[in-house]
C-alpha cells in the first residue's frame, strides 16, 4: 500500500491517529457537561446544549483546540477536569510497533497536532508517546490550525521537508485536504479513530484500518 522507499518524512496526528480519540470525545461530550453542570448547579441537559452551541461556533478554528480559551470562556480548571478521566488515554492498535518500525527504517518522524500544549501534557503524563517520536509540533506555536493551508507553509519554514517525499496520517479529512493543497503527496486517513464508535467505510483519502497492515518491510 505504501512504498516506504519513497518516504523520507512521516508526520502523524496525535488524537485519533496515534491515540484513541475516545478519551477526547468522552471528555468534551460527556464528562465536561456533567462536571460543569455540577459546578454551576445547572441541569446537565442545559449545560450540554450551551456547550454544543459553543463547539459549533468555534469548530475548525484554533480556539476549538485551545484549552486556555475554554478555561477562560467557562471559568474552570479544565486541566484538572481532564485529569479526572485520564485513565481513558490509550494508544490505538499497533501504534507502538508502527512507530518502532518506521524509526528503524530511518525515517524522520514527528507528531503534528492541533492539540494545545496542556492537552499534550496530559497525553505525555499517561503514555510514553514523547519517547516514540523525534518531535511534537503543535499548531498553536504558529497561530493557525492545520486546517489552514498557511500552517503548512509555516511548518516548512521551521522544519525542512520535501512534500513529495512526506507521508501524513490524520483522522481529520479537512486537515488532510489542507495538507494536500500544500503539496504533501502521501496522505492517509484513519478508519477507526474512536474505539467506541463505528469504523469509517469511505474517505477521500486512503483509509488505514490498522498500522500493522502498513509496516515497512526490512
Amino acid at each position: 500500500m505504501i512504498d516506504w522507499n519513497d518516504i523520507r518524512t512521516v508526520f502523524l496526528d496525535m488524537d485519533g491517529t496515534l491515540l484513541d480519540l475516545h478519551y477526547d470525545n468522552y471528555f468534551w461530550l460527556h464528562h465536561l457537561p456533567q462536571r460543569l453542570a455540577e459546578l454551576r448547579g445547572e441541569s446537565p441537559a442545559l449545560t450540554r446544549v450551551q456547550l454544543e452551541q459553543m463547539y459549533q461556533e468555534h469548530h475548525g478554528t484554533l480556539n476549538w483546540y485551545c484549552l486556555d480559551f475554554w478555561e477562560q470562556a467557562l471559568q474552570i480548571d479544565l486541566l484538572a477536569l481532564k485529569r479526572e478521566v485520564a485513565d481513558r488515554v490509550a494508544y490505538r492498535p499497533s501504534v507502538k510497533d508502527f512507530l518502532r518500525s518506521i524509526h528503524e527504517h530511518g525515517l524522520d518522524v514527528a507528531i503534528v497536532t492541533n492539540a494545545h500544549a496542556k492537552s499534550i501534557q496530559i497525553k505525555l503524563e499517561n503514555t510514553d508517546l514523547g519517547d516514540q517520536v523525534d518531535e511534537i509540533i503543535t499548531s498553536h506555536d504558529f497561530g493557525l490550525p492545520k486546517e489552514d493551508v498557511r500552517f503548512w507553509q509555516l511548518l516548512r519554514e521551521r522544519r525542512e521537508y520535501d512534500p513529495a517525499n512526506t507521508a501524513f496520517f490524520d483522522d481529520n479529512e479537512a486537515v488532510l485536504a489542507s495538507a494536500g493543497k500544500s503539496g504533501i503527496r502521501h496522505l492517509y486517513s484513519i478508519a477507526h479513530p474512536d474505539s467506541q464508535q463505528d469504523r469509517r467505510t469511505s474517505s477521500d483519502f486512503t483509509l488505514i484500518h490498522d498500522f500493522k497492515d502498513i509496516l515497512p518491510r526490512p
